[in-house]
């Protein structure tokens, strides 16, 4: 990237651009050189939903000249209440071409590259060295730490963010004097223990808020202004509205940017968070439950599809249906089974104990928590559980399309 003494290298505005970024030029911290420097500057933002979609429409704004989209997601409708880069109208479109088409109505001088693939160890290194700063709006850990790892070994500061029901957190990891992501986080957590925010929720407006934190990050190290995020990590509640900043410090033991570093190329991120490999090219969370569909056993555990459901009920088979969702999930849509949520399974087993020798048949709502309760179950002693495959949502689509999905 060009430096505030190298002006002559840096591209010149024209007049409708001088109009457009007025109330940047006229700011001393920007002027002429900056929104040349926002111009010239090329970003990488990996994943254009909930965090992407602010982050993107915020530096498409700011005049930032080149713009690259990572995603191989389609646009759904539950999207919607959060990932406002796309609308009713793209609806089934791919992300990259939903998100280029508002882009480019916000900004039509903006440069998009799209990238319509999953992020990989294969390709991430290939991808991320033509750009000067990623954005990672990512929402799964093995991708954040392929990211922070790929940021490192190419030298490209990492604007970091996540998000979970209420809170969110905030960084700039992988600078040249700062701590990268695996400082903070040595290790992943163990599969399933964290929930995915289509299990856990979360409230819309949150990503909005967290996003246009990390486009501020990357807007202040393009110009090289103000005190970015790095070797802090901001957390932010949006229930309390509060904000704190943890210090963070760059762990000189650290295997990916430590004095004595391991990680040299990229690995197996799967493989490395616990996680199965995905079946199938889709969401992450469609992937995994798919990966579960396609096996007639996982863990021990039978899995059996919604069709097969039916047929016992219609049947008056004596079978128990359990559902395993949370409290405020029932509502929405249910099978009018009983309720005990996976999280108190363990501690409520024993008002199951009349069932224990039937065949019972677990639910949730895309069949991942379920299998973990239906593990619960067996070894509790219960002999005959079986997983419902794809949950009430493969209900809703095979058996009863009346069921509303969420």
């Amino acid at each position: 990237m060009a430096t505030a003494t190298d002006t002559s290298a840096l591209p010149k505005l024209t007049n409708d651009e001088i109009a457009r970024y007025s109330r940047h030029l006229i700011l001393p911290e920007v002027g002429m050189e900056g929104q040349q420097k926002l111009k010239a500057a090329r970003v990488l933002c990996v994943g254009t939903g909930g965090l992407g979609a602010p982050l993107a429409l915020y530096l498409a704004a700011a005049g930032v000249g080149t713009l690259g989209l990572v995603d191989f997601d389609t646009v759904d409708k539950s999207n919607l209440q959060r990932q406002i880069i796309h609308s009713t109208n793209t609806v089934g479109m791919l992300k990259v071409d939903s998100a280029e088409l508002m882009l480019h109505g916000l900004n039509p001088n903006l440069n998009v590259v799209k990238f319509n693939t999953m992020l990989t160890s294969a390709n991430a290194l290939e991808i991320f060295k033509d750009f000067d700063i990623i954005a990672d709006g990512t929402d799964n850990f093995q991708t954040r730490y392929l990211v922070n790892d790929a940021c490192v070994l190419t030298g490209k500061p990492n604007a970091y963010g996540s998000i979970f029901r209420f809170e969110g957190q905030a960084s700039v990891f992988a600078t040249e004097d700062g701590p990268c992501y695996r400082c903070l986080y040595p290790e992943p957590p163990p599969p399933g223990l964290v929930p995915s925010c289509a299990e856990g929720g979360v409230l819309g407006i949150l990503p909005g808020l967290v996003g246009v934190i990390q486009a501020t990050e990357v807007i202040k190290l393009i110009l090289g202004i103000g005190e970015p995020l790095i070797g802090r990590l901001l957390l932010i509640d949006a229930l309390g509205m509060g904000f704190r900043t943890l210090k963070l410090r760059k762990n000189p033991d650290c295997p990916t940017c430590g004095t004595h570093r391991t990680v040299t190329q990229l690995i197996d991120y799967d493989q490395f968070c616990g996680i199965a490999k995905p079946a199938a090219v889709g969401p992450l969370e469609v992937a995994q439950n798919q990966a579960v569909a396609d096996a007639a056993i996982v863990d021990g555990i039978p899995q059996i599809t919604v069709e097969v459901l039916k047929s016992k009920l219609d049947a008056s088979a004596d079978i128990f249906v359990l559902d395993v969702r949370e409290q405020h999930e029932y509502p929405i849509a249910n099978l009018g089974a009983p309720l005990i949520p996976v999280g108190e399974l363990e501690k409520r087993v024993a008002e199951l104990a009349a069932h224990r020798d039937r065949e019972v048949i677990v639910h949730c709502r895309s069949g991942a928590r379920s299998q973990k309760a239906a593990i619960i179950l067996k070894n509790a002693g219960f002999s005959n559980v079986s997983n419902l495959t794809g949950g009430i949502l493969a209900w809703a689509d095979k058996i009863d399309t009346s069921m509303p999905k969420y």
